[in-house]
């Protein structure tokens, strides 16, 4: 039996781009080390090094997510203006840009935000973007132009509308225009609920 070698020239990073490919394709339930292994062209046992079990994949995989979305958010809202309509506005462009293109992801990034046993990491992750999102509401709140209130409060009917909105997008059926259209509304719609 000839045996595959450990060698990778970076492991960790191939396994996560290939768990992403097969979380895309085939969903979570598919996905199995061994089988990344077979793909990366590994041993069986050589994910082991990075990943102790499937779990800790898919949270690598969650933290990695949270890394990229922080990152596509910060850009979206440094290219905004300085008024809470232009910031919000941007905020909520990129997030729905993102979730669109990166669905399986995003379900798996908030799949385990609840579960006792989550790692520290992603439970870190998830303080980082709910805080990004509440300096935007914070700043419109100092600058008069949202209304007084509990900023984590007022946060949720955000997250439900563009959790929705993401849910309807991905269930197909609407054109390009149907979908600027329904973003265009839905910010609009956001925006009265915050004003003073």
């Amino acid at each position: 039996m000839k045996t595959r070698p450990y060698h990778h020239g970076d492991l960790r990073t191939a396994l996560l781009t290939l768990a992403e490919d097969t979380l895309r394709d085939r969903g979570a339930a598919e996905l199995s080390l061994r089988e990344l292994a077979r793909e990366a062209g590994v041993s069986p046992a050589a994910p082991s090094r990075h990943f102790k079990t499937k779990q800790a994949l898919l949270d690598a995989l969650a933290l990695e997510g949270f890394d990229r979305l922080d990152t596509v958010l910060t850009g979206a809202l440094d290219g905004a203006g300085d008024d809470f309509a232009s910031r919000l506005d941007r905020l909520t462009r990129a997030y729905m840009a993102f979730s669109a293109g990166n669905a399986a992801l995003l379900e798996l990034m908030y799949a385990r935000k609840h579960d006792p046993d989550v790692a520290e990491e992603l439970k870190t992750a998830t303080r980082r973007m709910t805080g990004l999102v509440n300096r935007v509401i914070e700043d419109g709140q100092r600058r008069g132009e949202v209304r007084a209130g509990e900023v984590e409060l007022m946060v949720v009917p955000l997250a439900a509308a563009l959790q929705g909105l993401t849910a309807l997008l991905q269930s197909g059926g609407f054109s390009a225009e149907q979908v600027e259209q329904g973003l265009h509304e839905t910010i609009a719609f956001i925006q009265r609920g915050y004003a003073p």
